[in-house]
């Protein structure tokens, strides 16, 4: 199994603690965010990383070069990083989903055990991982569902659509590598694609395909990099620096 992480962005929202170093790289749990992604992937089985890079690239590269074990990481830069989301950076990266893979964002955090869960849950084309909480904010990628199947995501769901939100860790097997670049491909041709998320690729296959499944990991630790209240909970979390 392969995993993609998207880490082009700078995180804006996280300055001045951004101010010369990408949030892939602040420091948490004796290492970097990104670099605990790496061991919690690595220790749940996954053998290849190809991270895509865009902010400080030479500082995530060097970082990446440090490393030891047998996870195979390598990057592909995004020059767009500035200009364009983080769509774009998959479309970028679609010669690698040529086989089963997994889709993380570079600043949401789990742990190895919820790694080996989506994993190891039963085969299907695409799978978003979701979580479920009482409420929901506006920040929160929220989804709604058709028992465990998707049929819609995005930001701007009402109270009454949701039911869980996304965190940012999806699994493409079978037929969801091809049908994801296909959409990849299908959007980057509109005038919108370099201004989208990925997750509205994934929106529109499960309203059209009705190829999207979701896994639940309700209980499980998890967290999403934004904002320095998200640092320091990070921090509680996973250990300090």
């Amino acid at each position: 199994m392969k995993a993609i992480i998207l880490a082009a962005g700078r995180g804006s929202r996280l300055l001045p603690l951004t101010e010369t170093l990408p949030k892939c790289l602040l420091p948490v749990a004796g290492t970097t965010v990104l670099s605990l992604q790496l061991d919690t992937l690595e220790s749940a089985g996954v053998d290849e990383a190809i991270v895509i890079t865009g902010f400080m690239s030479g500082s995530v590269e060097a970082e990446i070069e440090g490393r030891t074990g047998p996870m195979q990481v390598q990057t592909l830069f995004n020059p767009f990083y500035q200009v364009a989301d983080n769509l774009a950076s998959c479309w970028m990266a679609r010669a690698f989903m040529d086989d089963d893979f997994l889709l993380i964002n570079g600043d949401t955090l789990i742990e190895p055990a919820l790694a080996e869960r989506v994993i190891q849950s039963p085969a299907n084309n695409i799978q978003v991982t979701i979580d479920k909480k009482p409420d929901y904010d506006s920040d929160d990628m929220k989804v709604t569902l058709d028992g465990t199947v998707l049929t819609a995501i995005g930001k701007t769901l009402s109270a009454e659509e949701t039911h869980g939100e996304s965190i940012g860790f999806l699994r493409f097997m079978q037929d969801g590598p091809q049908m994801f670049r296909d959409k990849l491909h299908q959007m980057m041709r509109t005038g919108d694609g370099v201004q989208a998320w990925f997750l509205s690729a994934i929106d529109a296959l499960a309203k059209t395909e009705n190829a999207v499944s979701t896994f639940s990991i309700e209980g499980m630790t998890w967290a999403e990099l934004d904002t320095l209240e998200d640092y320091s909970a990070i921090k509680a979390l996973f250990g300090e620096p």
